[in-house]
């Protein structure tokens, strides 16, 4: 489990390997991860876009921003929480992601929350430190 706390946003991401879904010998590994929004502040919050970075093993980056999450836009009372799960394939058997979500306070003033980064990391893969 990763946890980040922004201006009282506190983002836990628990990511899990899906090996029903992956195909290594075909270079397809993917992995759920389920996403934990919670605010812990007193004024209220909307989530309104989301922003990605993703590295692979190899190194390849690829980012991905989109208003909302999961066709979603919530809004957040204090002391409120929003979870949900999504997926990422990737061609290597481990990797990274990161980012930040775009929240809007009930003022109009907007700050971005820290996704923390998180391993993706195949069980069988071979691990090597660095």
């Amino acid at each position: 489990m990763y946890t980040a706390v922004t201006r009282d946003i506190q983002i836990t991401v628990m990511p899990q390997y899906l090996a029903d879904q992956s195909a290594p010998d075909e270079g397809r590994y993917v992995w759920a991860y389920t996403v934990e929004v919670a605010n812990l502040g007193r004024r209220t919050v909307q989530l309104v876009a989301r922003h990605w970075i993703i590295t692979d093993a190899a190194g390849k980056v690829e980012t991905v921003s989109s208003l909302g999450v999961v066709g979603e836009q919530p809004v957040l009372n204090p002391g409120e929480t929003f979870r949900y799960t999504s997926g990422c394939p990737l061609t290597t058997s481990s990797g990274v992601m990161e980012g930040h979500y775009r929240m809007v306070d009930d003022r109009g003033g907007s700050f971005d929350a820290e996704i923390p980064a998180f391993s993706l990391d195949c069980p069988q893969a071979k691990r090597v430190l660095n």
